[in-house]
């Protein structure tokens, strides 16, 4: 979880009545709502609302959303090209699912449209991979802006609008993860504080800005997701009505840009561009950085079988030593049981490279990830057979 914030106007104690903000509803008391992890026994937040969170004036139910297919394909290499994927839908319900398993879901999103309505995960952590675009993430905790190459997190639960500057340009990766997304423990000393020596610290996370509550008495309808189950919640009055908050449960974002590499005189395992960790899988960024430094040293990685996970890599950005014929937009998935490495010619190609402009990010995955069938229209089917000479 990302550091302690408190935003906005909060009292002194916990469960104790809130000073009256002038010019706004409440003439001694704001109303609490504790969003916490693991019941109460992990990071929590404690927003303080205008009005009571709870009041619910109509439940439509919606069709449910169908779940992923899993292509029917032999255990392969995976190539899918999805750089010229068409646009549709909103940032919610244009999401194409490429990947998944019982842990994960990794989808694709080129929004055509504004986001058309608050939107509520009630199952899932989001994080949004922002491939290009710009905009602010809107959320009962205030306003996030966000910018290409950014994560932005948002825990399960958060009601949120999306702006985008220009939704036609915005490109996304989405991965919805069934358990809570964290940094990794052995980047957080025993205070919880993040290790001199972590690829990233506190400075680089950026939480949500203060806004002034929406006082907005209207009813205001949400869009709530759990699983493949969907409705329509209008709630009495709008939810961003929050007068302050503080905690360690809150969306943030963070900069791939940021993120600071871990070099050695020779190559370095994949562990070392971890970013985040989920139930079953973790994040890794792959970012632009100095390669090995010894003469002797081979400047691409390792041939290597995937024993216990699958490897899912989605190219951003550069151009990618190890690898042919991928290019930003592309994914490969490189499953348990069948070794991958680098293809033909590259160890050789790259004995005078000094530094490597990729950046990707990772997915490593504990569990088999299946390939939604849809995006088998983005399916390279040669790519098993690349690494033939020739």
């Amino acid at each position: 979880m990302p550091h302690y914030l408190a935003r906005g106007a909060i009292p002194p104690k916990r469960h104790t009545e809130s000073p009256r903000i002038p010019g706004f509803l409440g003439e001694g008391i704001h109303y609490e709502e504790v969003v916490s992890t693991e019941g109460f026994s992990r990071a929590y937040s404690i927003l303080y609302h205008l009005r009571p969170a709870t009041r619910v004036t109509a439940i439509e139910p919606l069709p449910p959303l169908p779940p992923p297919a899993a292509a029917e394909l032999p255990l392969r290499h995976v190539h899918l090209h999805t750089a010229a994927l068409a646009r549709s839908g909103d940032v919610v319900l244009g999401r194409v699912p490429m990947f998944f398993n019982a842990d994960v879901a990794i989808h694709r999103c080129r929004p055509a449209a504004a986001q058309a309505e608050l939107y509520r995960n009630a199952r899932d952590d989001e994080m949004l991979f922002v491939q290009a675009g710009s905009g602010r993430l809107e959320t009962m905790f205030g306003s996030l802006p966000f910018r290409p190459l950014d994560y932005v997190v948002i825990p399960k639960c958060t009601t949120y609008r999306i702006d985008f500057d220009d939704p036609a340009a915005a490109d996304l990766l989405v991965v919805e993860a069934r358990g809570s997304l964290r940094f990794p423990k052995r980047y957080l000393n025993a205070d919880g504080q993040l290790r001199l020596g972590a690829p990233f610290g506190e400075r680089d996370i950026r939480g949500p800005e203060a806004v002034a509550p929406v006082d907005d008495p209207a009813p205001c309808p949400i869009l709530v997701r759990d699983g493949e189950r969907l409705a329509r919640y209008v709630v009495a009055s709008h939810p961003f009505d929050v007068a302050g908050w503080d905690g360690m449960v809150y969306p943030f974002a963070f900069s791939a840009a940021d993120f600071e590499p871990i070099t050695g005189r020779i190559h370095q395992p994949p562990p070392i561009h971890q970013t985040f960790e989920g139930p079953g899988f973790v994040v890794c960024t792959f970012a632009p950085r100095l390669l090995d430094t010894d003469p002797r040293a081979v400047k691409v990685p390792y041939i290597h079988s995937n024993v216990e996970s699958d490897e899912l890599l989605y190219y951003v950005l550069g151009s990618f030593g190890s690898r042919r014929g991928v290019d930003a937009g592309s994914f490969t998935l490189h499953p348990h049981g069948i070794p991958h490495g680098p293809h033909p010619g590259t160890i050789v190609a790259s004995r005078g490279a000094t530094r490597t402009d990729e950046l990707a990010v990772m997915i490593d995955t504990f569990r088999p990830l299946s390939v939604a069938r849809g995006a088998l229209a983005h399916d390279r089917p040669e790519y098993p057979f690349s690494w033939m000479e020739g």
